[in-house]
């Protein structure tokens, strides 16, 4: 199976506030998750809304600086770690910047970071259980 784009991410400056626009727009945001470094919103179409927080995003990526116009990372479901490694090779191996390496997330993902030509992130990730 091919790489299947999988979630929206977007960095958020303050939780609490990004879930009460999303809220306001009418999408299900989970009760309770003011607090929480991430959240996901499934969205009616079948499509995930992640909300990631800036510190979520520092001890992820510890290079990460806050971008100026741009809060959005493109997430890509892979079918399995193995699978994470070989796009992420093909791609830089093409010439393609890579951001981050492979590696295990503390969040139970095998995750990669890459830049599209525009230096728009696009993330990699597979379920480590995969």
């Amino acid at each position: 199976m091919a790489v299947v784009p999988h979630s929206i991410d977007i960095v958020v400056a303050d939780m609490a506030r990004a879930l009460s626009f999303y809220r306001a727009l009418g999408l299900a945001v989970p009760d309770g998750a003011e607090q929480a470094p991430q959240v996901q919103i499934d969205t009616p179409g079948g499509a995930t809304l992640g909300l990631l927080t800036e510190a979520m995003m520092r001890e992820a990526y510890p290079d990460w600086v806050e971008p100026v116009g741009q809060r959005v990372t493109f997430a890509c479901r892979c079918d399995s770690p193995a699978e994470v490694d070989a796009v992420y090779a093909a791609v830089t191996a093409q010439g393609f910047a890579g951001r981050q390496a492979p590696w295990d997330s503390p969040w139970g993902q095998r995750y990669a970071m890459l830049a599209d030509p525009d230096g728009n992130r696009v993330d990699l990730f597979a379920d480590r259980a995969a």
